[in-house]
């Protein structure tokens, strides 16, 4: 693909996807209502009319032709009104926008993958056209729209203006739909179906493909095409009708005899055509009047921007911040005394740390569309499962960094499918002996605290069986400790070890022995972590610790000999001295420090690293530095700390990964200011490489 198509596909993947994800809110929303509003009819009618259109401009035939007959379904549910409709039809009605929009996601992703469309929709298209017959009263199969002839209307006017256009007998004036953008392009795109089909013609505008600013030509004065006779022009004017975001048209009689030239413009709208017409689109729109009347632009607040465009700027930005660092803590600078570039310096810094926190907020969106997504997983089970079940939704304006909510999205559908389906209680009879409200709950919250967003999934149902967990994790081997020593904490973990799986049996939604390790791996990999809590009878509870972005950390410099790394201040508890008789040691010899009342593991960074030159051996000399990571601890020793930075996050370079460095703790670098690198220190990675080997 070119720059331009490129470009298109991403704009109709973003607007489409939009749409789909705004659609699932409007049904839920409506199903629970058990209606829809005129104004959902009309929102539902017009994303379809959307969809059609920019689906037949880029030949997604599959995704046209569905959005399309839901797009005449709802035309006609519009002209008559949902009272047309009894309760059993709209109950009908729910559940085909529901599979409608199902399939529209089935084929959207077959695109975002390159994959072949479906090329046999036939059954599924019956099935919208047998309902609209159903509540239309309409025999099976017939057409609501045979006659576009009908829209067909001659007239004489003077095209002495229009370039190459006076020369042609016949011509063909048009408008697309106003606010459909792209003109030019959806202009060449006729221009092609028509030369596909043989046709012998002149168009005004002649430079639609490789002019964009003829856009703006055809908003104001119109699209043209010359015909040398009628027969063609008439024909021409019926693939125009069938067309996609036409808004009007008009065939003119050219007057080439000396005869007085008479106009006589009959435009065809949607809003006035007649029902034997098949082009519904349009008809909230007002009609144009004189086509030379200009229209004033549309002001936008909001612009789409391809992602990579953010990436590009925050690696500028970061490029810029290390730069000003550089600059301001440059060695030839050393007992200087220079008021006025140390004034400069000081907004040379609030400047970048402005330009950074502006940079980072266009990455943020909020939650909202992950939690509304799991309104529909809801819905669906419900029917599956049977169960009556709500869902709250707490917080869902919270932000996040786009990258990281594209990879919460599946470990939080994950966690709402295993509270549906062995978290709630089987029945409403089983819930109310337990004393409880017949109808189940499930709540998703998300709340903001500091560089993290806390979200949770909670629920009201039976709770996990410490009991049994424990007893199948001892039947399969997963104890690591005698059984007595673990704690309900330590036997809720064991849930998120891989392959293991409480489940008897396996389900549509559950148990197959992969699922919250899953989870947990995910969330670990965009430097989050996952807990969780339980009482049996009354309910669990999974809470996802996220951070606010990827790409700057607040950290803590450290150094180990003459290296210099990186920790995370979000897994800091406490850093402290301690004298050598406060360490003790296990059976096997291993390091271990009381804090708090707690024993932890002594983990000495220069030991996992192999750093022996110049390093602090005595434990009295360097400094202990308590960490925290999914709910383990321990403590680092290392030789100092140098002081707390925020740094700009720099990925490691693909080959590395090759050596499995990231399984030893590390998970990238960063410059300082300097010039040095510093190794940014994954926690959770080094409890499981020294603590679990």
């Amino acid at each position: 693909m070119d720059n331009v198509t490129d470009s298109l596909l991403d704009t109709y993947l973003f607007e489409t996807n939009s749409l789909l994800e705004r659609l699932d809110e409007l049904l839920i929303e409506a199903e629970q209502n058990k209606d829809f509003t005129e104004d959902e009819v009309n929102e539902i009618f017009r994303s379809m009319h959307t969809i059609k259109g920019s689906s037949a401009m880029l030949e997604f035939n599959s995704l046209m032709e569905i959005a399309h007959h839901i797009e005449d379904l709802f035309f006609y549910i519009r002209e008559n009104g949902m009272s047309a409709l009894n309760s059993e039809e709209k109950n009908e009605l729910f559940n085909l926008m529901f599979k409608s929009v199902d399939r529209l996601r089935e084929e959207i992703e077959k695109v975002e993958n390159n994959e072949p469309l479906s090329t046999n929709i036939d059954s599924f298209i019956e099935e919208i056209n047998d309902f609209l017959s159903k509540i239309s009263g309409q025999g099976k199969g017939q057409d609501s729209g045979s006659d576009a002839d009908a829209a067909i209307v001659s007239a004489s006017v003077s095209l002495t203006d229009i370039p190459g256009i006076p020369d042609s007998p016949w011509c063909i004036r048009l408008f697309f739909e106003e606010g459909c953008g792209m003109e030019n392009l959806r202009a060449f795109m006729l221009v092609t179906t028509l030369q596909e089909n043989g046709y012998d013609f002149i168009c005004s505008p002649p430079d639609v493909e490789t002019n964009g600013e003829t856009s703006q030509e055809i908003i104001s004065n119109g699209f043209y095409l010359g015909f040398k006779d009628e027969d063609q022009a008439k024909k021409a004017a019926v693939i125009v009708a069938g067309s996609n975001n036409i808004h009007s048209y008009e065939l003119i009689e050219n007057a080439l005899s000396g005869e007085k030239e008479k106009e006589s413009k009959e435009k065809t709208s949607g809003a006035a055509e007649p029902d034997t017409v098949k082009k519904p689109q349009g008809t909230q729109q007002p009609g144009r009047q004189q086509s030379s009347a200009h229209h004033a632009p549309v002001k936008q607040n909001l612009i789409s921007v391809n992602l990579s465009k953010l990436d590009s700027l925050m690696a500028l930005v970061g490029e810029i911040v290390i730069t000003e660092s550089m600059v301001t803590s440059s060695p030839d600078l050393k007992g200087l005394k220079l008021d006025n570039f140390m004034k400069s310096a000081r907004q040379l810094r609030k400047l970048t740390d402005d330009l950074q926190d502006i940079s980072m907020s266009l990455r943020m969106v909020s939650v909202s569309g992950v939690f509304q997504k799991m309104n529909r997983i809801v819905r669906d089970m419900k029917k599956t499962l049977n169960k009556d079940v709500r869902l709250t939704l707490v917080g869902e304006d919270t932000e996040l960094d786009k990258s990281i909510v594209d990879s919460i999205s599946d470990p939080i559908m994950h966690i709402v499918r295993n509270s549906m389906d062995h978290g709630i209680e089987d029945s409403s009879e089983e819930r109310i002996a337990a004393g409880k409200d017949p109808q189940g709950e499930i709540i998703l919250s998300a709340v903001h605290t500091g560089n993290e967003v806390i979200i949770s999934i909670q629920d009201d149902g039976r709770g996990v069986n410490t009991n049994a967990v424990l007893e199948k994790a001892k039947r399969n081997n997963f104890l690591t400790k005698p059984e007595e020593e673990y704690t309900k904490k330590d036997i809720l973990a064991l849930l998120m070890e891989p392959g293991f799986s409480t489940n008897a049996e396996v389900t549509e939604y559950s148990g197959r022995g992969v699922g919250m390790d899953v989870v947990r791996k995910n969330i670990e990999s965009i430097g989050g972590g996952v807990s969780m809590t339980s009482e049996e009878g009354k309910g669990s509870c999974t809470t996802l610790k996220i951070p606010l972005t990827l790409a700057i950390v607040d950290g803590m410099e450290i150094s180990v000999g003459n290296s210099i790394f990186t920790v995370p201040i979000s897994n800091i508890r406490q850093s402290f001295k301690v004298a050598a008789e406060d360490v003790i040691f296990d059976a096997s010899g291993n390091e271990i420090i009381r804090c708090m009342d707690e024993f932890y593991p002594i983990i000495r960074l220069h030991n996992l690293y192999g750093i022996y030159e110049e390093v602090c051996t005595n434990i009295e000399d360097g400094i202990l530095m308590w960490v925290e990571a999914n709910e383990k601890s321990f403590c680092l020793f290392v030789d100092s700390l140098l002081g707390e930075q925020q740094v700009v996050v720099k990925p490691l370079p693909a080959y590395l990964n090759n050596f499995g460095i990231k399984e030893y703790g590390i998970s990238g670098c960063t410059i300082l200011g300097d010039g040095n690198i510093s190794i940014i220190l994954d926690i959770a990675s080094i409890y499981s490489a020294v603590i679990h080997s």
